[in-house]
């Protein structure tokens, strides 16, 4: 049996990341799939848990105006337990290339946190992949971020 919630969600991005996807409409069929292929209740509710705050955090900024002179951000000691320094690193390098700007970055780094497993850089990838697919307006750096896991995109998730 598979016991990762993130395994539950990247399957959830690899098989449903259309535009169409609608998780409020297909919780029914998604969880009796999932159960097909392998996940357990808990994991299945889990991630639709992280995934229905993720849409939720998503809303709620969607009135906020970006504020693009935040200053270098300071993680907490919970925060560096969790993110090791090469994603520290990665999350640095990608909201200065532009693909992340600070809101994304925050909510990159609250959907990390909100995952009790240990997290590992490639995983943190798809995190940003899939935060940027769910923020309208964001697809330009969707596909950037997309392009620059090109090489390891379908290695990980196999």
């Amino acid at each position: 049996m598979k016991e990762n919630v993130l395994e539950v969600l990247l399957y959830l991005f690899e098989h449903y990341s259309d535009e169409e996807f609608q998780l409020a409409d297909n919780q029914s069929a998604l969880k009796d799939e999932l159960n097909q292929v392998g996940f357990g209740n808990i994991e299945i509710a889990k991630a639709f848990t992280w995934l229905e705050s993720l849409l939720e955090q998503l809303k709620e900024s969607a009135h906020e105006l970006p504020n693009k002179n935040i200053p270098i951000r300071h993680f907490t000691s919970h925060e560096m337990q969790k993110l090791d320094r090469e994603s520290r690193g990665f999350l640095l390098s990608v909201e200065q290339a532009g693909i992340l700007d600070a809101p994304s970055r925050e909510l990159v780094i609250d959907r990390v946190m909100a995952l009790d497993d240990d997290i590992i850089l490639e995983e943190v990838k798809w995190i940003t992949l899939m935060v940027l697919f769910n923020q309208p307006g964001r697809e330009e750096a969707f596909y950037r971020m997309e392009n620059l896991m090109d090489g390891d995109m379908f290695k990980f998730l196999h």
